[in-house]
């Protein structure tokens, strides 16, 4: 009697192991994923970010920097990171990774690319060229932030 007494407190045991590690893993699954309102704020800066690319206003493009990154670089010193020859046209934008820990989520920007002005027989007929960025995005204190650094 005893015995099957210990028999049924380790089966017991066991199963609330098993359900303990389940509900444990699928909570770290479900951390490493943004709820549709934090992926559409982070769509959104992404968006806001890109048309500032395309539009050209690279000073407004430093202020989505990291705080940090802008405490270090100043608007001055970014600036002279662009070029003014080629022309952007956003197409898509695609959250890839999430990483909940470390607050940080990989996006990848979709944008077709074209010289401004035309230098080449060959550059005129290529046109436009699709082209997509890898991109690393920082919540910091609930607001996304561009990573210059991969």
């Amino acid at each position: 009697m005893l015995r099957n007494f210990h028999d049924i407190r380790a089966g017991v045991a066991g199963t609330l192991l098993v359900l303990l590690l389940a509900v444990l893993l699928g909570g770290c699954a479900d951390r490493d994923q943004l709820s549709e309102q934090e992926r559409a704020a982070l769509e959104q800066r992404v968006r806001e970010r890109w048309q500032t690319l395309v539009d050209r206003d690279f000073e407004k493009t430093w202020e989505y920097s990291t705080p940090a990154f802008r405490r270090i670089f100043s608007k001055s010193l970014y600036l002279g990171n662009f070029s003014y020859a080629t022309e952007w046209e956003l197409t898509g934008i695609e959250v890839l990774n999430y990483d909940a820990r470390a607050a940080v989520a990989s996006v990848a920007v979709r944008v077709m690319s074209k010289p401004i002005k035309q230098t080449s027989a060959a550059s005129m007929a290529l046109g436009a060229i699709p082209y997509t960025f890898r991109e690393k995005w920082l919540n910091i204190d609930g607001q996304w932030w561009y990573s210059a650094n991969y």
